[in-house]
């Protein structure tokens, strides 16, 4: 009987032990997933929409062509590049006041609070025909990256450029790889206002990511009816401000609705950085006809080809190159707005109840017809902690 009883609490000791083992290598496995996996958008709600009218004036500007846009969190402030190159005023960006403290936009939420002239590293206005200026990140060092498009019919390049948010003045250029600059031939780089539309910084402020809104001419097509195309995004190291990765992007193939006037375009104008493992959101905008058609898509590196050194996809068997991964979390045309030609988005603050804000805006194109608009959206978004918590404790609400 003695013998007995041992045994039986030898196996209890053990079985134990075991299942001490096993929640180890769980939480083990768990805490590896927590430092390595990206958050998850698990919900986009439209909470609001503010609007200016095509004409708007401040300080002796032209508020319009807003094609970017970027949050400065600790001064809960926001600056949005205008596209003007340099027609109605000196090329520039606004700062913007945005109100969300009740936890949604309304139509008068959204102010003007300042404008500021770029210099170049001369201190001087850039001359007029000379940039496209179209994405804006903020690096959290009182400066912005700005991006311009260049002009590829002119063969005037594109650039990357950081300034100080409070002069203005230009501090530092990075380079571009060669594969994107246009040339005498046409046949390399960037195609005319396809470029290089987006702009995005890591939380963690050591990448910057771009991309070109189409296929550099190399590449293949620029985006037609029911045709996608195949951007680049382009990764560059901040530690060292140099390139040093690129992925193919391909956009979606969008078909035109009632075109009578046969004018199309498609497109990827921005990318969102949500951590610091190569997880974006995208924002795909398609002029058809009869609207606009816009799309936010979770983008994930994770498994994509580094494509920095093919120069043309051309020139390769693209089909063994693989894409970065993309997941369809919206298409606006489902919301009750009557969407504007939707260009840049950043993510906002933590609202009442803990979400972050999601904010677009468009680009008037300085035309009577169109407006700026600024739309705001709810993101829910996940952490690998706050899943593993739900993991764990399933019956509670986090």
């Amino acid at each position: 009987m003695q013998l007995i009883k041992k045994t039986f609490t030898f196996r209890r000791i053990f079985y134990f032990f075991i299942l001490i083992l096993i929640l180890i290598i769980s939480l083990l496995f768990a805490f590896i997933n927590l430092a390595t996996n990206a958050v998850e958008v698990s919900e986009i709600k439209f909470i609001g929409e503010a609007t200016f009218p095509t004409g708007l004036s401040f300080q002796k500007t032209e508020v319009g062509g807003l094609s970017g846009i970027t949050y400065d969190e600790k001064n809960d402030l926001y600056y949005a590049i205008s596209d003007d190159r340099g027609q109605k005023a000196n090329t520039r960006f606004y700062t913007l006041k945005i109100n969300l403290s009740k936890g949604s936009l309304q139509n008068n939420g959204v102010a003007p609070v300042s404008v500021t002239k770029l210099l170049n590293e001369r201190g001087q206005s850039f001359p007029a025909g000379e940039t496209d200026t179209e994405g804006i990140a903020f690096s959290n060092q009182a400066t912005v990256f700005i991006s311009s498009e260049g002009d590829a019919g002119k063969l005037i390049n594109p650039f990357i450029k950081k300034f100080s948010v409070t002069s203005g003045q230009e501090i530092t250029t990075l380079p571009i790889p060669n594969k994107f600059l246009p040339d005498k031939t046409g046949e390399q780089g960037i195609r005319n206002n396809l470029a290089f539309e987006s702009l995005t910084i890591t939380p963690n402020k050591k990448h910057l990511f771009t991309a070109t809104e189409n296929a550099l001419i190399q590449d293949g097509p620029a985006a037609k009816p029911n045709l996608g195309t195949p951007s680049r995004i382009l990764q560059y190291n901040l530690l060292t401000n140099q390139p040093e990765k690129e992925f193919l992007y391909k956009t979606e193939p969008v078909a035109p609705f009632f075109n009578l006037t046969g004018k199309f375009a498609s497109g990827l104008p921005d990318l969102l950085a949500l951590d610091d493992q190569g997880h974006f959101l995208s924002l795909e905008r398609s002029f058809t006809g009869l609207g606009f058609a816009i799309f936010l898509f979770k983008v994930s590196l994770e498994g994509a080809d580094n494509i920095h050194t093919i120069d043309s996809l051309l020139a390769v068997n693209a089909k063994n190159i693989k894409p970065v991964h993309k997941k369809l979390l919206l298409d606006l045309r489902t919301i009750d707005v009557l969407l504007d030609n939707i260009e840049g988005l950043t993510l906002g603050p933590k609202l009442p109840d803990g979400q972050r804000a999601l904010i677009l805006v468009s680009d008037n194109n300085f035309n009577s017809l169109q407006r700026t608009q600024i739309l705001a959206f709810k993101l829910k978004i996940e952490t690998p902690l706050i899943r593993l918590l739900r993991q764990f404790l399933p019956y509670i609400s986090f």
